[in-house]
This record gives C-alpha cells, sequence and structure tokens, in this order.
C-alpha cells in the first residue's frame, strides 16, 4: 500500500482555499477514482494525468487507486489540479520521494504528451497558499512571472511533468521545447477583451492601454464636461453625460482612466488577481499597474455586467474595472435589471453574486461613467435637426435610467454638439491629461492627509454624517443646497452627495474647506441646472 500527498487551490471568486491532494494505492483490480465534489472539468483529470504520466516515461500504478481532495465540502473545478493529482500519483507509486512533496503547492493543468499548461487565477492562488504558510509552488513556467508578485514564495517555473519529475529526483533536467503559446490559456476567456466574446460581456479594452492613452487635449471644446471629469477623477465622483452623438463623450470616456493616478502595489495586486481569475491578463504583462477600462456593449446581460455563469460565478465587468473605470455607452439602451444591479456594488464596492454551486464575492470599487442620447435619434433639442421622436417616446427613453441608479450618480453634465470654431481649435490649444492629471493629483493628496487615520480616501467614500459633524462647511454655504432639499429637488443621499462634490472643488481650488462658490458649483455639477456661480469662482 502507498500513499503521498500534495498540495494545491481551488478558487471561489478571487479568494483562494487551499485543497490538500492525497493519494492512495491499495491491491486490487486497477482502477482510478476521484473523490472531494469535483465538476466535470475536474473529474475529466483522471483521463488527463494517466496519459501525462505514461507520456512522461513514468509507470502507472497498476492497482486500486484512490485520490481524495480535502476539504470535501468545498466545490473545486478546472484543471489547476492536474500537476498536483499526478505528484500525488507518483509519490504513492514512489516514483517520487512522498516527503519531497507534502510542502509543495502545485498549480498547472497537464497536456496529454506531459506538458505543463497554464491556468486562470494563478496570482490569488499563490496568494493563498502563503497566507496558509506554504513557500514553495509549483506554476507553469508561462505564469511564473505571475506568481513571483507575491512576496516571500520560492516560484519553480515548469515546462512538463518530465522535468519536475528530474527535478524532484535530482535527475538530469530534460530539454523541452518552448510553449507554443505564451499568452493566456484559455481563447474563450481571453475573449472577454472584445466585443462580443467570452460570457457576452463584449468588455472593450482601452486603446493602448498600458503603454500610451489617448490624451485629453485632442478633444475639442466641452468646457463643462472636461471640468467633470477632473472632478470626477479628484474624487471619485460617478459621472452621467447627456448629448448628442458625435458629440465627444466616448472620447472623453476613453481619456478618463489616464487622470487617475497609477495603482498602489496592493490595488494592483487586487486588479491583478481579478484580471488573473477572469484569464484576461495581457501576455508578458503579469501586473495590471494602471487603472482598467470596461466598455461593456449594451446587449450585455446582468450576469457579463456584476458576474455569472453555469457552476461557480466568474468576474463580471463591475469587478475586471475595480479600481478604474466602468464605461456605459448608451446607457439606456442596457437592460433595466442590468443596469439595476449595479445599484449594490456602488454603494458596497463589492459584488456579491450566488448561485446553487456556490457564493462568490468580488471587489468592484469602480469609477462608473454613464452616457446617453437624449433621445432616441439623438436630435432631441438641437435646433433645425428634426428631432422625429414623439414626447411619450422621449420620456419613455429618458426614463430607462431609474432614479434610484441616478441618485448614486454625483456629476450630470449635459454635452453640447463641437461648434465649427472648437473643432479648428480657435479657442488655443486644450489642456492635455498631464496637466490635468498633476491637479488631480494634487487634490487627491489634500484629500488624503485629510482623511488621514480614517478608512476613507477619497472624498466619495465619505459618510454624509462625517461630512456634517467632522468636515463642515463654511457657515451659510449650504444655504442654497438646503433650499433644493426643501423643494424636493434634492434627497437626503443627494445632500451629502453635493457635500462630497464640493470637498472635491475645494481640494482642487486649494481652499480649505467648501465655499458658497464651490458648493453652487457642486449643485451645478449635480443637478445639470446652470447655477449663478460669480465667474472665477471655483476655478481650479
Amino acid at each position: 500500500m502507498g500513499f503521498a500527498r500534495t498540495c494545491s487551490v481551488a478558487l471561489v471568486g478571487v479568494e483562494g482555499v487551499v485543497v490538500e491532494v492525497q493519494a492512495d494505492l491499495e491491491p486490487g483490480v486497477a482502477a482510478f477514482t476521484l473523490v472531494g465534489l469535483p465538476d466535470k472539468s475536474l473529474v475529466e483529470s483522471r483521463d488527463r494525468v494517466r496519459a501525462a504520466v505514461v507520456n512522461s516515461d513514468a509507470a502507472w500504478p497498476q492497482k486500486k487507486l484512490t485520490v481524495g481532495l480535502s476539504p470535501a465540502s468545498v466545490p473545486k473545478g478546472g484543471s489547476g489540479f492536474d500537476l498536483a493529482v499526478a505528484c500525488a500519483v507518483l509519490g504513492a507509486a514512489e516514483r517520487v520521494d512522498p516527503r519531497e512533496i507534502a510542502d509543495l503547492m502545485m498549480i498547472g493543468e497537464l497536456g496529454l504528451d506531459g506538458r505543463v499548461r497554464p491556468v486562470r487565477g494563478v496570482l490569488p492562488a499563490v496568494l493563498a497558499a502563503a497566507e496558509a504558510g506554504y513557500r514553495q509552488v509549483v506554476v507553469p513556467e508561462q505564469t511564473a512571472a505571475e506568481a513571483s508578485l507575491v512576496p516571500g514564495v520560492s516560484v519553480l517555473g515548469v515546462r512538463s511533468l518530465r522535468q519536475l519529475i528530474a527535478v524532484l529526483t535530482d535527475e538530469p533536467l530534460p530539454e523541452e521545447d518552448e510553449p507554443l503559446e505564451a499568452g493566456r490559456p484559455d481563447p474563450m476567456l481571453a475573449g472577454l477583451t472584445m466585443p462580443g466574446a467570452g460570457m457576452g460581456t463584449g468588455v472593450a479594452a482601452l486603446p493602448g492601454a498600458g503603454v500610451g492613452r489617448p490624451d485629453l487635449a485632442e478633444v475639442a471644446g466641452q468646457r463643462a464636461a472636461r471640468t467633470a471629469l477632473e472632478v470626477a477623477a479628484a474624487g471619485g465622483h460617478h459621472l452621467f453625460l447627456i448629448g448628442p452623438p458625435g458629440a465627444g463623450k466616448t472620447m472623453l470616456a476613453e481619456r478618463l482612466p489616464g487622470l487617475l493616478p497609477p495603482l498602489t502595489q496592493q490595488e494592483a495586486l487586487e486588479v491583478t488577481a481579478v484580471h488573473s481569475v477572469a484569464g484576461v491578463l495581457p501576455p508578458g504583462q503579469p501586473l495590471v499597474d494602471k487603472p482598467p477600462y470596461c466598455a461593456p456593449h449594451h446587449s450585455a446581460t446582468m450576469a457579463a455586467l456584476v458576474g455569472g455563469g453555469n457552476g461557480l460565478p466568474r468576474p463580471g465587468a463591475v469587478s475586471l474595472a475595480h479600481r478604474g473605470l466602468l464605461f456605459l455607452d448608451e446607457a439606456p439602451e442596457f437592460s433595466g435589471r442590468a443596469l439595476d444591479a449595479l445599484r449594490q456594488p456602488l454603494e458596497s464596492g463589492h459584488v456579491v453574486v450566488a448561485r446553487s454551486a456556490g457564493m462568490m464575492r468580488m471587489p468592484a470599487r469602480f469609477l462608473l461613467m454613464l452616457a446617453a442620447n437624449p433621445c432616441p435619434c439623438g436630435r432631441h433639442g438641437l435646433l433645425g435637426d428634426g428631432c422625429e421622436c414623439s414626447p411619450s417616446t422621449v420620456r419613455r427613453y429618458q426614463s430607462r435610467l431609474s432614479g434610484p441608479l441616478l441618485d448614486r450618480v454625483d456629476l450630470r453634465v449635459h454635452v453640447e454638439s463641437v461648434s465649427r470654431a472648437e473643432l479648428t481649435g480657435a479657442g488655443g490649444p486644450a489642456e492635455s491629461t498631464a496637466a490635468v492629471a498633476a491637479r488631480v493629483r494634487e487634490a487627491r493628496e489634500r484629500a488624503a492627509a485629510r482623511l488621514a487615520d480614517t478608512p476613507w480616501r477619497l472624498n466619495s467614500e465619505v459618510p454624509g454624517h462625517e461630512l456634517r459633524t467632522r468636515w463642515q462647511a463654511c457657515p451659510g454655504a449650504l444655504r442654497e443646497a438646503e433650499r433644493d432639499m426643501e423643494r424636493g429637488l434634492l434627497t437626503a443621499r443627494g445632500l451629502d452627495r453635493v457635500l462630497r462634490v464640493a470637498w472635491t472643488v475645494a481640494d482642487l481650488a486649494g481652499h480649505d474647506r467648501p465655499l458658497a462658490p464651490d458648493v453652487a458649483r457642486a449643485l451645478q455639477l449635480r443637478t445639470g441646472v446652470t447655477r449663478g456661480v460669480p465667474a472665477g469662482a471655483g476655478e481650479y
């Protein structure tokens, strides 16, 4: 009788659970039994592992073989257990020393020829291993750089099972061909970065993301919208742009991530973990260090937006946009159920998806930007453009964005058509992304200094009670906002959000606390109604 054990990781969302892989050999009719709540893809590992072991010049034990995955109550799926199962079997057969693999964490899929193929979720899996006290992990060579992002862990990247056996038995290391693909393992999952692929998310990658983002100087005119972008980036406020087609709403959205500061090390690990689980990490870029940009198509389902799928849920667009921007173009065209599902992550910063196979909790602290036309044809309210939409059609179109959702959006700006003079640059060159990003960085530093020793870092995160009691505006500054609340133009939550925006405007202007003009500008950005803001007030 032979027995051996090693370890792997089961992923539930972006959280890993250490799984002990045990192999037991007993006399009897040759059979291979896999127990421990495996899913279909994991049950199929029996055939993959057997073929990989035989094709790696190792004998397959002709005995009764039982492989157990513990804890048995945790659902397990995917092909990432193949490497651990193969080594546990070889340890029980004494092809390798069972003591050599007992403290190893192994993650990887096996091909029938014994090659080790990459799997999704390596970073969160290695993070879970490190938290459980494991200091040595074995991963596919293509994902070794991703695994090495976890400090304090020794990573061994292998190309084949044959190579791993040689390392464990101190035999000469066999030569293996270069991997055929150095990118991500699953083409269907990698399709998430292309419109209409994968789970139907239609998540679009930002052109030039990570290399050279589009510059804000390329946007002609749109002074009010540019101001709203700056305020949104400085305070983390959600933004809604409404205007005719061709006015530049999508251009503005694509340039907003460039105004956000680079991710901190902790934020980068959070974002990379989500993208690793989704299988959309760019080839050769193990760490995502810039705010992500996700723009799902309006045909995306609720599961595509917030997460879902068969079995254990997969990350949706709200999680892929974590610490970055989620842009919903043609927002009224999205289904009402999908849009209303955004309300929970907008408030809590995470999304919880429950399915029969389990529950997933994924991070989803993103900046939301909505864009819409004034009516289905986009010409409503424009002089001489002949909008043919009936009043009832316009009302029905505009009401697709529910009041509770819009109440969570801090900034609402009407985007006007660009004039010929603005398009030809008659007013001089527009500010670049670098110039605006510098002001955003300074405003965020002021907010961070004020919010030191608190759990909040951005003005949009501060509860309204704290703003009304601990960090108050100047006396009399809220008079106009309070009048709007009494007239029913603002809800209590709306007033709190006006306060948050006013603090951001004050930070951008260099004020110690919001003045009346700062609150007036915040009200104007919140309601979309032009206020009597004195010339130059609240400018930055």
